[in-house]
C-alpha cells in the first residue's frame, strides 16, 4: 500500500496521540523510525523523530485533521464535559 507522510513529531507520546487521534477518526497510521526509540529512548535533536504515514487515499484527510486540531477546533471545554 503506498503511504505518503502527513507529519513528524519529536517523541513517543506525541507519535502515540497523533496515531489515536487520527485511528479514532477511521484512518489507519504507520509509525516510522521507532526502533530507535524504543532501543534507546532518543528524542534529541531530531534524532528520535517519527514520520507518521498514512494511505494515499487518506493523507489529504489526515492533514486536514491535523490542521484543524492545530488551530483548537477539537479543543474541550469543562462546560462540555459531563459530571453526571
Amino acid at each position: 500500500m503506498p503511504t505518503q507522510r502527513v507529519a513528524v513529531v519529536g517523541g513517543n507520546l506525541e507519535a502515540d496521540q497523533v496515531r489515536a487521534f487520527l485511528e479514532a477518526h477511521g484512518i489507519k497510521v504507520l509509525l516510522l523510525g521507532e526502533t530507535l526509540r524504543s532501543t534507546h529512548g532518543l528524542a534529541l535533536d531530531g534524532l528520535g523523530a517519527v514520520t507518521i504515514e498514512v494511505a494515499d487515499e487518506d493523507a489529504e484527510r489526515a492533514r486536514a485533521l491535523l490542521a484543524a486540531a492545530d488551530a483548537g477546533q477539537f479543543r474541550i471545554d469543562e462546560n462540555s464535559v459531563s459530571t453526571e
